[in-house]
Order: structure tokens, then sequence, then C-alpha cells
């Protein structure tokens, strides 16, 4: 029970200093997009790595993240510890990106953490919301050369084997916006390890990153990917 309370209270504590490191940026007033969406990302990925460390968590990464930025990563989805597995990825490869996430995440108590750390909030129940979300979407990479677009194409979490259906968001977001698509699989039940944690031995966590492909057979080509990943 100890151990329950002892990560979320850290997690929270943490959360709580990181907003207001957030918030220097997103209100600074001469500071450029591409310039805080940098800090940004770089201040996510502190947070996150701080986290797996008190954890006892280690990311084994399997492929390589490609040079190019502009890309799409589609990513699945298992439990909280998701993004903070990915922001890891992207702090080794110093990425700089913007995780796509649904309106009901911003109302939330901890709100304030998404919505001043750089992620963009989708309302999928509001039709204009929605219009609203691609244009941000596209005047923002027009602005941002090396933004990145993160994203769980299932839409939820998903406790069993597999993945879920994938939602039409994430293809709809490419194709508008010409960008390629990178395929991430995160080959572990991740609410069990974060039930689990913190570990007295570290515990490898297993990230597989395919080769670009295209929006037009997406969750197609993502299941083909999954199934190279279980042959090995």
């Amino acid at each position: 029970m100890l151990r329950v309370v002892g990560k979320f209270f850290y997690m929270v504590k943490l959360g709580f200093k990181y907003i207001k490191i957030y918030k220097k940026t997103y209100f600074h007033p001469f500071i450029s997009q591409k310039a805080a969406y940098n800090q940004l990302s770089k201040d996510r990925q502190g947070y996150s790595n701080s986290v797996l460390k008190y954890l006892n968590i280690e990311v084994k990464i399997i492929g390589e993240l490609p040079k190019k930025e502009h890309i799409l990563y589609a990513i699945n989805h298992r439990s909280l510890l998701d993004i903070i597995v990915m922001e890891n990825v992207f702090s080794r490869y110093d990425k700089s990106g913007t995780w796509i996430a649904k309106q009901e995440l911003f109302d939330a108590i901890y709100g304030d953490f998404f919505r001043y750390s750089g992620c963009i909030s989708v309302d999928l129940e509001n039709g204009k919301g929605l219009l609203t979300f691609f244009k941000k979407i596209k005047t923002t990479l027009s602005k941002v050369d090396n933004l990145n677009i993160y994203i769980f194409p299932e839409g939820e979490r998903h406790s069993g084997d597999g993945i879920l259906k994938f939602q039409s968001g994430a293809a709809k977001i490419a194709r508008a916006n010409k960008l390629d698509i990178v395929p991430i699989f995160i080959n572990d039940k991740l609410e069990k390890v974060f039930q689990d944690a913190p570990f007295s031995e570290t515990k490898v966590v297993e990230v597989h990153v395919g080769e670009l492909i295209g929006c037009k057979n997406l969750e197609e080509e993502y299941i083909e990917f999954i199934k190279g990943i279980k042959k090995v």
C-alpha cells in the first residue's frame, strides 16, 4: 500500500513542479513557436526520465527513429506509462513534438499538465472543434519545421492482446499534412508494469520502431508490423 501511495505522491508532486516549468515557456512573451515546442519537449522528457528512474524502469529501443522530422508516430496504448516511456525514447533522439490528447484530459484535475506542456487537444464530440483542431495542426506544422506528431491511433487504452481498431484521426492528420508515419509498438503490458513498480531490480521495457509507412492502409500495415515482432 505504501509503495502504491509513494509512487503516486512522487509523480503528482513532480508533476506540479513541472507545470510551473511548462508555464514559464507557455506564457513567455517573446519566444517563437519552434523554440517553445523544443523547450516543452525537453521538459516533458525531463519529467518522464525522472519518473522512470524512480520506478527503476529501463527502456530498450529495437530499431531506430528516423532523422527526418515532421513525422507522425503511431503508438499502441496500454497505460499512463506509455507517454512516459515514449518521451524517454524521444529524448534519446532529441525529438521535438506534440501529443494529441482528448479534450477530457485537459478538463480533468490534472489538465494543466497537458494544457501547458505543449499537447494539442481534440474534442471528438464537437464538429466545429474538430475543424479548429485540424487547422491548428496544419498551422503549427507550417511554423515549426522540426515538429513531430505523437498519437495513439486506437484512441483509448487496451488491456488485451493485439490492438483495438484504429480510429480515423491519425490517418487523416497524416494525409492532410503529407506526413510519413512511423509505427511504434510498446511490447509490454505497462498497466501491470506500473502496478508492480517501483522495482528492486531494473525492469526492461521493449519499444519497437518500424519503418516509414503511408496513411492509406495504416491499421493493416501496423498489424503486419506487430506480426513481424511476434515472429522474432
